[in-house]
């Protein structure tokens, strides 16, 4: 059992940052930008409280807070710093209450880091659990949506100042309103919705998520100062799969309606594994042999350094790099019909059912 996180100091960012980014399944924004920006507002505010889900009282108001946007554009536009607060502030006002906790909608790469430089900025503490256990690209793709827990009201800010305030008639609404809204604001937004209570967060919530990032990173680190596997080390953590490991030989990534799109291509030994992005890797498929899958959403594709196993995110990938992919079983809840339907690989436009991971990988090894 993973012991639970109880605060975040300076020091914990980067170990927190990295496994965030290897369950973040290559989106969730820059992990190194996201950490050094979280570290300035520790350094300046200090450490932030961990509390737990069933720690909260049921009608405290928690609110998750997230980046929006196509992750490069994270890399290439600077922050002014207080988004993230001005969109806590802005839905706090609307609601005529104020936040009694924080967390991540998600977890990955700078959306499991955002929340956490809000906190150390404000004082409050950070619920150790995310909506999704992985990251996604749709704002509606959280499993509060599964619980018919409304996004509304939302808002979004940017560096210019604006704040926008939507209220939609249901989640995919949200998503689709706020990602023009996104594209008009530059590209990249910060954003504060899905106000929950804490018996909702009980309830709708991924529990534990902070903490499973955090100790997936220590054990990364000790792995790589040991001289040890980093990816059995990583695979021990998460119960992952092996799934295919080479070179890079192709990316094809553009931006796109405020995603970044795509695919890349692994080789090794004559045999091509692609794998198709939106924002996040979504399906893992060898070209030739009837293009067998490997891996898909709602299970987790993990992209790593085959040396170092550090997370190579979808902004990172190069031609050249060795990497080697993992597959790790998502949460149950999105193994429910329900589940599939909204973040399985078939809401994305792909043909092939959904079989979990552990299935495949049987049977890839019993095929060769």
């Amino acid at each position: 059992m993973i012991d639970p996180l109880k605060q975040i100091r300076f020091e914990d960012m980067k170990t927190l940052a990295t496994g965030a980014a290897i369950l973040g399944t290559g989106g969730g924004g820059d992990p190194y930008r996201g950490r050094l920006i979280a570290e300035l507002a520790i350094a300046e505010h200090g450490p932030i409280r961990v509390v737990q889900p069933r720690e909260l009282a049921d009608d405290d108001l928690v609110v998750p807070m997230w980046n929006i946007g196509a992750p490069v554009i994270g890399i290439e536009r600077i922050e002014k710093g207080d988004e993230g607060v001005r969109a806590l502030r802005a839905l706090e006002e609307f609601l005529g209450q104020k936040a009694v906790a924080l967390s991540p909608v998600e977890i990955g790469g700078s959306n499991s880091t955002m929340p956490l430089r809000v906190a150390s900025m404000t004082g409050l503490p950070v619920v150790d659990c995310d909506g999704m256990g992985r990251a996604y690209p749709e704002v509606q793709m959280i499993t509060p949506t599964l619980f018919g827990i409304p996004a509304s009201p939302a808002v979004l800010t940017d560096t210019a100042g604006n704040a926008i305030l939507l209220q939609t008639v249901d989640n995919l609404q949200m998503e689709r309103i706020a990602r023009a809204v996104c594209v008009q604001l530059g590209g990249r937004s910060a954003m504060a919705g899905y106000p929950m209570s804490g018996r909702q967060i009980k309830r709708a919530m991924i529990p534990g998520t902070l903490s499973l990032a955090f100790h997936l990173g220590r054990a990364l680190e000790e792995a790589q100062t040991g001289q040890d596997d980093p990816i059995d080390a990583i695979l021990k953590v998460t119960r992952g799969f092996r799934l295919f490991s080479g070179k890079i030989v192709d990316v094809n990534r553009r931006l796109e309606k405020g995603w970044a799109r795509g695919y890349f291509d692994v080789e090794n030994q004559g045999k091509t594994v692609r794998v198709d992005f939106q924002n996040e890797f979504l399906i893992a498929r060898e070209l030739g042999r009837g293009g067998r899958v490997l891996c898909a959403a709602p299970d987790l594709i993990m992209s790593v350094d085959s040396h170092t196993g550090e997370p190579i995110t979808t902004e990172m990938l190069r031609y050249g790099y060795r990497v080697t992919l993992l597959g790790m079983p998502c949460d149950p809840r999105w193994r429910t019909p329900e589940g599939i339907a909204l973040g399985g690989a078939g809401y994305f436009g792909y043909e092939e059912a959904y079989v979990p991971v552990e299935t495949l990988v049987k049977w890839l090894i019993a095929n060769g």
